[in-house]
């Protein structure tokens, strides 16, 4: 317990800044933990109910997914030969894919965010922009990626495109001119949804910290007031 004592006993809120650390002077660092911790988990709840529903990533243009480079690139030809109707249906799978798996993520997200510890709370709040997204990613995006791939290929699988994109770009991969990581469309459009979510829980986060006081919370009005 001592141990433990002395490993926090470097305040957390001066990691963020000379100025801030000044604000945050009154403030404990369980308190400073606990507002982080409550921030991302706030955050990654409202991306998961934003996104998991009929329209969050095909009604959103910052994180609607586009059809893959290659596909896109050949859509004028495509439609020429008349398969324009199936290039559309396509897309507006993959982004129903992504709605459907998003909402699987919310349990490993707010694992992650409870098991948060000194040194990950000292790089969210040092990090920068993209602090957040590099937490999430790190801490899921492997067992994320596991579990929404089998319900991105079931809604995929409808399509009869699907599976001809596969074919022809497992051949463009193996000749460079596709990454290998787009060369399934089920690996494509999971790569996406989960560059969506993180996306979107940034964003949420930068919400908290502009107004935390609108998020009816005292703990986050009072440790991100003070970062202000």
């Amino acid at each position: 317990m001592l141990r433990r004592s002395l490993v926090l006993s470097t305040p957390l809120v001066l990691l963020a800044g000379r100025g801030q650390a000044q604000s945050l002077a009154g403030i404990s660092d369980l308190d400073a933990s606990k507002g982080l911790k409550a921030a991302l988990e706030t955050g990654a709840l409202a991306a998961v109910r934003l996104l998991g529903r009929p329209d969050g990533f095909l009604g959103r243009p910052e994180v609607r997914i586009p059809l893959p480079g290659y596909l896109k690139d050949a859509g004028k030809i495509l439609s020429a030969l008349g398969m324009g109707r199936q290039l559309d249906e396509l897309e507006t799978a993959m982004n129903r894919a992504a709605e459907s798996a998003v909402p699987m993520a919310k349990n490993l997200l707010v694992e992650a965010v409870r098991n948060i510890g000194v040194g990950d709370a000292r790089r969210i709040l040092t990090g920068g922009d993209t602090s957040v997204t590099e937490f999430f990613a790190g801490k899921t995006r492997t067992a994320l990626s596991s579990t929404f791939l089998p319900v991105v290929h079931q809604a995929t699988a409808k399509v009869g495109l699907a599976e001809k994109y596969d074919r022809v770009a497992q051949k463009a991969s193996g000749m460079g001119l596709l990454k290998a990581q787009d060369a399934s469309i089920d690996q494509y459009v999971t790569r996406k949804a989960l560059d969506g979510l993180y996306f979107m829980i940034a964003e949420e986060e930068k919400k908290i910290r502009r107004d935390p006081v609108g998020t009816g919370s005292a703990l986050l009005g009072k440790v991100f007031g003070a970062l202000r």
